[in-house]
């Protein structure tokens, strides 16, 4: 792991000296030394306004495998030695590309969903620009699989219509990673399916394969 020469960043996490809790600081005047910044900063959220001489963790490069539909590569992120990554997490490659961690390898090779970045010898990605949700349709004989595109921050709530080629769904739940919603909303995200009724046919439903994953749940419910 080749640690990189420092040099001025926009802005820094520190602790404030007014909120008393670690948060961005932007830099108004600064220079950047061997492993530290001298200069003034102004807290984001409370706009203190102070001098001082901050040391800086050490950034370093570590090796990204990402993957996109059956496109596969490899490239490099720089992190922060005191950062802690998770599986889950979400940021962005250099390119623009907006990538979720599915793995973490670390330099001992302990397994485990989080660790500090100075302990990490690679990331595993995905592409998570779009999302496919699944949706199960039910017509009050059959149910269907359908999927529907998403952005990950894209929210779905119970009583909406989904609008597909030939119907329309009325949402009438939400599973997500933790809980079965309801009454509510989430974010694509954390779906893992949706539930809807058949609202209006246009036409005949075609190419619909009938649903043999249903996950236990009772749509007269």
């Amino acid at each position: 792991m080749k640690m990189k020469k420092l040099e001025l960043p926009e802005c820094l996490y520190v602790r404030c000296p007014e909120c008393d809790d670690i948060v961005e600081h932007e830099i108004l005047k600064g220079r950047a030394g061997k492993d530290n910044v001298t200069g003034t900063f102004r807290c984001t959220e409370c706009g203190r306004v102070f001098s001082d001489s901050i040391k800086v963790p050490e950034a370093f490069d570590v090796k990204v495998l990402f993957s996109d539909g059956g496109v596969t590569g490899t490239t490099v992120t720089e992190l922060r030695a005191n950062e802690i990554l998770a599986i889950g997490d979400e940021f962005y490659l250099d390119d623009g590309r907006r990538v979720c961690i599915t793995h973490i390898e670390t330099e001992d090779g302990r397994k485990g969903k989080k660790f500090q970045a100075d302990k990490i010898k690679a990331l595993w990605v995905k592409q998570f620009d779009v999302l496919s949700v699944k949706v199960s349709v039910n017509d009050g004989h059959s149910t269907y699989s359908v999927r529907v595109n998403a952005d990950p921050d894209d929210e779905f709530s119970t009583g909406s219509v989904l609008a597909f080629d030939d119907f329309d769904a009325l949402v009438h739940a939400i599973k997500t990673k933790d809980r079965l919603i309801k009454n509510g909303s989430a974010e694509a995200r954390e779906i893992t399916r949706i539930y809807g009724k058949i609202r209006k046919k246009r036409y005949e439903v075609l190419d619909l394969e009938e649903d043999d994953d249903q996950d236990g749940f009772d749509f007269e419910d």
